[in-house]
Order: structure tokens, then C-alpha cells, then sequence
């Protein structure tokens, strides 16, 4: 097993940015695919019209997402963990520490390229749309 470690700045608020990555309707129009989350600890999440799924284990809005994860890919029951941790580096700039734990060894590279194809890139491209309009 291994794990992903990603650093990435925003030029959204930490606020913001939390919301992109829990509101089901938000990252749904981010990413152009079904998303749903309960927003609750305990709660289940999924994205990806289904292909990423799991289970909401610490919220703190602003702050930090930590959720048990998945995905279709995944052997069967297992879920790595996935910690999303926000720091605000001024009014619109945000820095994203990204953690990914027990990830298996055969889905580090494609997970570790799909966190930025398919979240960073598209939350940049939505951050970058909204301040055009």
C-alpha cells in the first residue's frame, strides 16, 4: 500500500473551497458528473456518477474534509483514507494539503494523476469561469 501526498494552492477562500469538494450540487457542475454527499459525519458520499465512494468521517467546514474512500477500481471492501486539510493563505488563496493513505500499489500512479485531472484542474477551471463572470 501507498500513499499520495499533493499540495495545491486555490486562488478561492478556504470556505469556498470546502464547498467545492462537499456540496454535491457544486462539485456536480465542476466536474460534470453525479455527485451526492450528505454533508454529515457518518454520512455517505460518492462522486463521479458513482465511481468514487465512501463515507464522511471528520467535517470541519473551511478547514478539513477526512473521509474513508473508494473506488470502483478498488479491491473489493477496501477504502483507503482520504484528508483534505484547507489553510488560508489570504482572502482568495487557498492551500490544499491532500493526503491519500492505503492506497494499493497498483492504483498509486492513475490515482495519483486523477486527483489533479479530475478535482484540481476542474476546481481551478471553475474558480478561473467564476471570476470572468
Amino acid at each position: 500500500m501507498k500513499t499520495i501526498k499533493q499540495t495545491v494552492v486555490f486562488n478561492a477562500s478556504a470556505n469556498d473551497l470546502y464547498e467545492y469538494l462537499v456540496n454535491s450540487r457544486k462539485l456536480s457542475n465542476i466536474t460534470g458528473a453525479k455527485a451526492s454527499n450528505t454533508q454529515k459525519i457518518g454520512g455517505k458520499f460518492s462522486a463521479w456518477d458513482d465511481y468514487i465512494f465512501g463515507t464522511n468521517v471528520e467535517l470541519v467546514p473551511g478547514k478539513k474534509i477526512v473521509q474513508k474512500w473508494a473506488c470502483a477500481d478498488f479491491p473489493e471492501k477496501h477504502f483507503s483514507d482520504v484528508t483534505f486539510e484547507l489553510k488560508s493563505k489570504g482572502p482568495k488563496q487557498t492551500e490544499l494539503i491532500f493526503t491519500q493513505v492505503n492506497v494499493p500499489d497498483e492504483l498509486f500512479e492513475d490515482l495519483s494523476a486523477g486527483w489533479n485531472d479530475f478535482y484540481w484542474e476542474p476546481i481551478k477551471d471553475y474558480i478561473e469561469d467564476l471570476m470572468w463572470k
